[in-house]
């Protein structure tokens, strides 16, 4: 999984990619500070591992992981070139999801590009480089399967669905707000626009505010109400807070850190669970004497194709998925002790895969 970190400059986008990747991106007070861009991959925490290592006595604990991308600084005219735009906007162009950082807090001591601080007028500058982007292959697209319709009627359809994608552009409005059907989004996916990316609005507020996650905040409040219209997603952080996270050394000292601001979680943890429900995925488990690990698959992958994600032979000569949920697992204490319970299956080709399913797969090949 690709998360590509946007927003405007001076934001705070350096600042959390640095907390939650530990890569060391520049992070400095002017506009542009990032021009390539920085990547920065991520393990993502999961206890049953620690729990399943114990229970096998493995040897390793391997975890699935994101890769974060921190994309400079767009400004207005990005999609015309302005700032570098069409370089940055091409690195979005590879990425599964966007995590759009918006500022929400006021601070003398960091410049804003346009001068004052604004949630919403900020949100709106970055949206609309992508939709002027989307518009300008879209246009091309259609071009050219005009021309092509002359020779092979059955692109009528296609033609259809690219001048509704362009009526929403032409709108203002990204594709991703768009009612679909199944096939439409299909075809679509396979054009490559920005504006139909899922999106993480990503609330970067001061200590204060994030103790009560951004509620008396009225910046957040708008950000959530307009994240609400296309169904993204919010995350409230405080990059600084992230950054001071990031320096402590043990899972242990980072709690307590959390413990003693009145929160639960990081920033970290919140933008992941995010970015799984955005995007519709899940993680099964396997585990051995070897190593326990964590595998991330797409909600309603069925068996096969899951053993894929380890092997392709597992998906060629599948056979059969022993199959345990994770919890059933752990009140048992051994496979042996589920097996007497009945707990263990036998699962076929047409099984749907659950998150936390603990799995040895039966191949041949």
């Amino acid at each position: 999984m690709k998360l590509g970190i946007v927003g405007l400059p001076n934001v705070g986008k350096s600042t959390l990619f640095n907390a939650i990747t530990q890569a060391g991106a520049e992070s400095a007070n002017y506009p542009f500070c990032t021009i390539d861009p920085n990547v920065g991959v991520v393990s993502v925490p999961d206890s049953r591992l620690n729990k399943l290592k114990e229970l096998y006595d493995s040897k390793k604990i391997v975890q699935t992981a994101i890769e974060f991308v921190d994309i400079a600084g767009l400004v207005k005219g990005a999609s015309k070139g302005e700032g570098l735009g069409n370089k940055f906007l091409s690195n979005i162009r590879e990425v599964d999801a966007i995590v759009h950082v918006v500022r929400c807090f006021e601070d003398t001591n960091v410049v804003h590009v346009d001068g004052s601080i604004d949630s919403l007028r900020d949100i709106e500058t970055i949206n609309l480089e992508l939709i002027f982007s989307d518009e300008e292959i879209l246009d091309r697209r259609i071009t050219k399967t005009t021309k092509a319709l002359k020779a092979d009627k059955k692109l009528q359809s296609e033609l259809d669905i690219l001048n509704k994608v362009k009526a929403t552009l032409e709108e203002g409005k990204s594709i991703r707000t768009m009612d679909l059907s199944e096939d439409e989004w299909a075809f679509v996916k396979t054009l490559d626009l920005l504006s139909s990316k899922p999106v993480i609005y990503v609330a970067n507020v001061s200590e204060d505010d994030l103790v009560n996650d951004g509620v008396d905040n009225k910046m957040v409040k708008a950000v959530r109400e307009f994240a609400a219209t296309e169904n993204s997603d919010v995350v409230v952080v405080s990059a600084q807070i992230e950054a001071e996270i990031a320096e402590l050394e043990t899972e242990e000292e980072k709690m307590e850190f959390l413990e003693t601001l009145g929160l639960t979680q990081s920033g970290l943890d919140k933008l992941i669970q995010s970015s799984y429900h955005l995007l519709g995925l899940i993680s099964f488990l396997t585990a051995g004497p070897q190593e326990v690990r964590a595998w991330t698959i797409k909600r309603g992958m069925k068996a096969p194709q899951a053993g894929g994600k380890i092997h392709s032979d597992i998906e060629r000569g599948f056979i059969k998925a022993e199959t345990i949920a994770y919890e059933d697992l752990i009140e048992h204490g051994t496979m042996s002790a589920a097996k007497e319970k009945g707990l263990v299956r036998l699962e076929g080709k047409d099984y749907v895969v659950k998150d936390g399913d603990v799995i040895l797969f039966k191949f041949n090949v």
